[in-house]
């Protein structure tokens, strides 16, 4: 994602991203975002959230457009983890970036069974 420019404040790009990731990852149910072989170790000593599997674009209606590839535990009901997943993403980009969110794609790429 490029720049984004709000109100006159100009956002590097990977804030949104980590707004994303942030909102997403305490969702419960969420296991992991992006691919699940970067989930292991360097995101255990990493100091920031990943933001791989996350795009972000802004539509025609100047509105975003989310999509994000997921892992999530076995148990959970998948279309309900989706819904929050997407309640999560929404609020927290709108409260925290005041830019309106069009849609939020879930893409459920894995499941992990151990927590």
């Amino acid at each position: 994602m490029t720049e984004l420019n709000v109100d006159g404040m100009a956002l590097a790009p990977g804030v949104v991203e980590t707004i994303v990731s942030i909102a997403a990852n305490e969702v419960e149910g969420v296991a992991c975002i992006g691919p699940s072989t970067t989930s292991g170790l360097r995101s255990v000593f990493g100091s920031k959230p990943t933001t791989q599997g996350i795009e972000i674009t802004v539509g025609e209606d100047d509105k975003l457009q989310i999509s994000i590839r997921v892992d999530v535990y076995y148990g959970f009901v998948l279309p309900d983890l989706a819904a929050s997943i997407r309640q999560a993403i929404s609020d927290a980009v709108t409260s925290q970036v005041g830019i309106p969110v069009g849609a939020v794609d879930v893409y459920i790429d894995g499941m992990q069974f151990a927590r």
